[in-house]
């Protein structure tokens, strides 16, 4: 089973991510950029180095996907995967950067990614802008993080524009709820 759990910056997915590793203890638990070797240097070009064209940033969120899939996620699928971020992220995130780019483009250049397997199950984290404010305003922020909080709203409405565009199954899972609710609303929709 591969799992996918989507937000944006200070939505909660790390915290709800350590607990479900505690729950699904079998389970292999990675992210997007992050998960492998070539992803950790693609984050830190991503997060922190200068890349000035939307379109490599776009083909280094691809080349890192590919990567993960083929390495984390598709020796793994017969047991769980549950993945921080994937490809509706990459989506939303290149809407945001180019809104005159083609959703159902963007949308076969992941499924390319991913050898057509989309994830079985998909949870969408939702955060409001005061609450977002409290939580990414007192840390230290990165590249991404810097294009402010209404850039940040806009790629979580084009998560969710993404998710419904392609009829997917997912969870809306209300971020200001106690972290508790959370969990067990996670636990008991991926254990469906």
């Amino acid at each position: 089973m591969y799992v996918i759990l989507e937000g944006i910056d200070g939505c909660g997915k790390s915290t709800q991510i350590e607990l479900l590793k505690e729950h699904f203890s079998n389970a292999v638990i990675t992210k997007e950029p992050g998960g492998t070797e070539f992803g950790k240097q693609a984050r830190e070009i991503l997060l922190h180095g200068s890349l000035h064209s939307k379109n490599a940033e776009l083909l280094l969120f691809l080349a890192d996907r590919a990567e993960h899939f083929c390495e984390i996620v598709q020796p793994n699928l017969e047991n769980m995967v549950i993945s921080d971020r994937g490809f509706l992220s990459g989506i939303a995130y290149a809407i945001t950067n180019d809104p005159s780019l083609d959703l159902e483009f963007l949308i076969e250049l992941n499924r390319f990614t991913l050898q057509n397997q989309l994830p079985d199950k998909t949870v969408i984290f939702e955060i409001d802008k005061k609450e977002l404010m409290q939580r990414v305003g007192s840390k230290e922020q990165d590249r991404i993080e810097k294009r402010g909080y209404d850039y940040l709203l806009k790629i979580q409405e084009n998560l969710f524009k993404t998710a419904d565009f392609m009829q997917l199954d997912y969870l809306k899972a209300d971020a200001t709820q106690k972290i508790e609710d959370i969990n067990s609303q996670i636990i008991e929709y991926i254990s469906k």
